[in-house]
């Protein structure tokens, strides 16, 4: 089974929405017939997680029931219920033994004062993992930013982390670290390890290029003019299997090993010179384990 040179982390990849990845018995079998030994999934059910379980994967995340960002509900009433659909959820995928409930913090109103949005996550966030804590699930938080004009999502910096783990205070809640997003702020994703390393419950394999000819022609800040982004990024940057980036993976896993960092290494397949077709898709997903085994 494919795992990393520097501390030996289980590879998987996380299953999105391609065509080919919505049957779930050939994204079973490709996981098998090429060494990972687990797949995230999204919000399936437990009886959906059961087929994964039983072929020796194991279930790196599930997705946390949509919407997300009805947990940080401006309506107290919704932001309720919303807390006690995805406890129910989650307790009942728990019962299998899965432990990581995969989200972004998103407010549902971007436009709202960020430090109100804020406010609102915290409650609807601590209520959650006050209402899973006992059957040993975590919520693990993506910091994807948003996109723009508004860039909503919370829980992405260590600004907003720091406080958000003082505030929210329970070991149930958790980031889902991918470097791919805090190189993309300008955010050094070894320091983030250093600092946030106790909080880190799973991890994504997915990088960043930084393209300097574009950010000379574009800046960092407006969007382009007259230019189209780049798939699966923006106009100067653009995600990349790790490799194809920025991401210091060697000193990535050389602090995921110092830190004693126990789960999957999943790949987050988002390259826009692999994307959209089966064949590519899997190409990435194989080349990017080849490039995880070796660094």
């Amino acid at each position: 089974m494919a795992r990393t040179r520097i501390g030996s982390f289980p590879i998987g990849f996380r299953r999105a929405g391609s065509d080919w990845q919505k049957n779930l018995a050939h994204v079973i079998a490709f996981a098998k017939d090429n060494g990972f030994e687990g797949i995230d999934v999204g919000d399936l059910a437990a009886e959906e997680i059961k087929p994964i379980l039983a072929a020796g994967l194991t279930v790196g995340s599930v997705d946390m029931k949509r919407p997300w960002s009805a947990v940080a509900s401006g309506d107290a009433g919704k932001r309720k219920d919303a807390v006690a659909a995805a406890a129910e959820h989650i307790k009942s995928v728990a019962a299998l033994g899965i432990r990581n409930f995969f989200a972004v913090v998103f407010p549902d109103d971007d436009s709202r004062d960020r430090r109100e949005n804020f406010r609102l996550a915290v409650d609807g966030y601590s209520r959650l993992a006050e209402s899973i804590s006992a059957c040993g699930a975590r919520i693990v938080m993506e910091g994807y930013p948003g996109s723009y004009p508004y860039y909503p999502a919370l829980c992405c910096t260590p600004e907003s982390l720091r406080a958000f783990f003082r505030e929210a205070a329970s070991e149930a809640l958790l980031i889902n670290y991918d470097p791919s997003h805090l190189i993309r702020m300008g955010i050094d994703p070894v320091r983030f390890l250093r600092e946030f390393g106790a909080r880190i419950g799973h991890v994504h394999a997915k990088d960043t290029q930084i393209l300097e000819e574009s950010l000379y022609e574009f800046g960092n800040l407006q969007p382009a003019t007259l230019a189209k982004p780049h798939g699966f990024g923006g106009y100067h940057w653009r995600y990349a299997i790790p490799g194809h980036g920025e991401a210091p993976w060697a000193e990535i896993l050389g602090a995921l090993k110092e830190l004693d960092y126990r789960g999957l290494i999943s790949i987050e397949m988002e390259d826009e010179d692999y994307n959209n077709t089966e064949a590519g898709e899997k190409r990435g997903m194989i080349e990017a384990r080849d490039f995880l085994a070796g660094a």
